[in-house]
Formats: structure tokens, C-alpha cells, sequence
């Protein structure tokens, strides 16, 4: 019996966080690995919350399990600062080599490799694609948590392209709810003002309020996952999350069979989505052209 211990960033109670979780096991399944024949998975939400994680991340070492799972930067940092013998194998992590997890991505060393979430042309297609659909755009809040290293190789990358689409871009930072709704009420009355949520937990948790709060001021926004646009985002582009968690299973199953995470490589990711929520558009009184809506994988009617 071998014994993997996952760590999701997402509470148990939302849904996105339990399809995760769900699209790894039936990786593991699919390779021969049934939950009490021959693994124990321990499955532990809410991961990434600031007063958790450190405790979640001793107790997880002191239960020296064969892999762990880690779903964030913040998990991912935390269990190295405690271990580097424990495997750990990471998925849907921004930067990897910039947060120090990794020593490249070809040869990750250490006791940890995974898979990332990034690839460079999303920063493009973000602003992109938010000029595309909101031609009136000419400042960009980008909506990231400071304490978060990815977040920031983020927010230098889109500041670098806003440069050269003459987009002014500037940090829109969060670290929780109360953050959120008083950035909101500061920078709302902006003209042209739109706005990139990135790939970040604490955005994630509070989606809900960051979708409202976008349509209560009526401006543009463009999300780095799916989930986003169906629960009332405008736009949403970026990895599909099932097929990073499907592919950190074949990983896993390697390290089981005898593997060391150091020598196998990082990778990068190859399946995106393109969602638009057309009733979202229209709220917001924007006219979709008909060549971006070709190229959406899903279009919410």
C-alpha cells in the first residue's frame, strides 16, 4: 500500500477544486492505482489558506507520505522548507524556476517536478484578446496577490506587452476579500479601464465576488480559466485545469515505480480553452466580433 497525500488549494465545498481533485484520480485509476487496494489517498482542501498552510504543510512531512500533490506556489514553497527528501510532484504552478521550486525546467533536481500552468503567449493573448472585445480599453488593473513570486513575473510580463500595445498597466493587489472590494470602489470610475485576473488562489477562492463586482461596475475583465466565464465572467482564457491534473497522475505514477522527481522534466502545458459568456457581453453593451467567437472553444449563450 502506498500512500499520496494531495493538497488542493480550493475548498472541499467548491466545486472547481473537488473536479480537480477528481480529474487526478481518475489518472491514477486509469494507470492501475485504486484508492485502498494498492494507494491511501489522503485528500486535504482548502490547502492554500494563509492561516493553514503551514501547519497542513508539518503535518503532511511528518506523515511521510510517498508523494504529495501541491496545487500552489505557497503549498509547493512551504513543503520544501520542511523537506527535500519527500517527493512532491506540482500542478497548475505559474513559474516554477522564478519561485525557486525548480533548478530549469528540463532538469528540476531536488525531490520535486510537476506541471505549470503558464505558457508565454498567454500574456499576449490576454491583453489581446480584452482589446479585441472592449476596443475602448486604455488601462489595465491586473489583479494579483504581492506575496505570490508568480504573480509577479505575471504582472512585469503584461506590463512589458501594455507597453507595446500603448495599454497603461498598473497592479490591482489583493490578499483577500476586503482587499478586493476596496480596490474595486478605488479604481471602478476609471475610464477605459479594464481588467486580467491572474492565475492566482486567493482570486480563485473569491471569484465570486470578483465576477459580481465587475458586473455591478460594469467593466471588461478577462480570466486565466474556464470555470470563470461559466460562472458569469466575461472572457476566459488559459490551461484546461482536468488535463494538468490527469497528466500530475502519470507523474506520480512514475515516482511509485521507482522514479526520482529530480530527473524528470517540468512541463509545460498544451491543452487551452477560449470560453465567452455572450450574456455577459452583452450586459456590459459589447459587441463580440464573429471572428472571435469562431475561434471560442465554448460560447455561453
Amino acid at each position: 500500500m502506498r500512500y499520496v497525500q494531495v493538497l488542493e488549494g480550493y475548498a472541499s465545498a467548491d466545486p472547481e477544486g473537488r473536479a480537480r481533485v477528481a480529474a487526478f484520480l481518475n489518472g491514477l485509476e486509469a494507470l492501475g492505482w485504486a484508492s485502498g487496494r494498492n494507494v491511501s489517498l489522503d485528500v486535504r482542501f482548502s490547502a492554500a489558506t494563509p492561516d493553514r498552510l503551514e501547519a497542513i504543510a508539518t503535518e503532511t512531512i511528518a506523515r511521510a507520505p510517498d508523494v504529495v500533490i501541491a496545487t500552489t506556489t505557497p503549498i509547493a514553497t512551504a513543503l520544501l522548507r520542511r523537506s527535500t527528501s519527500i517527493s512532491v510532484v506540482f500542478v497548475n504552478i505559474s513559474d516554477p524556476v522564478g519561485s525557486g521550486l525548480v533548478a530549469s525546467l528540463s532538469r528540476p533536481g531536488g525531490n520535486i517536478t510537476g506541471f505549470t500552468n503558464f505558457e508565454a503567449s498567454l500574456i499576449e493573448k490576454w491583453l489581446g484578446l480584452l482589446k479585441e472585445v472592449a476596443p475602448n480599453v486604455v488601462r489595465v488593473a491586473v489583479i494579483l496577490n504581492p506575496q505570490n513570486a508568480a504573480s509577479v513575473m505575471f504582472l512585469r510580463r503584461i506590463e512589458a506587452t501594455g507597453l507595446a500595445l500603448s495599454i497603461e498597466v498598473t497592479p490591482f493587489q489583493v490578499r483577500n476579500a476586503s482587499d478586493i472590494e476596496r480596490g474595486f470602489e478605488a479604481r471602478a470610475n476609471e475610464a477605459g479601464l479594464g481588467l486580467i485576473v491572474l492565475p492566482e488562489p486567493v482570486a480563485g477562492s473569491n471569484r465570486t465576488l470578483i465576477i459580481g463586482l465587475t458586473a455591478k461596475h460594469q467593466l471588461p475583465a478577462v480570466y486565466p480559466f474556464s470555470f470563470y466565464a461559466r460562472e458569469g465572467g466575461l472572457l476566459a482564457y488559459g490551461t484546461d485545469q482536468s488535463d494538468l491534473y490527469r497528466k500530475a497522475a502519470s507523474y506520480v505514477d512514475r515516482i511509485l515505480k521507482g522514479e526520482k522527481p529530480g530527473s524528470l522534466p517540468v512541463q509545460l502545458p498544451t491543452k487551452f480553452e477560449l470560453v465567452i459568456n455572450m450574456q455577459t457581453a452583452r450586459a456590459l453593451r459589447l459587441e463580440v466580433p464573429p471572428t472571435l467567437i469562431a475561434r471560442a472553444d465554448e460560447v455561453i449563450e
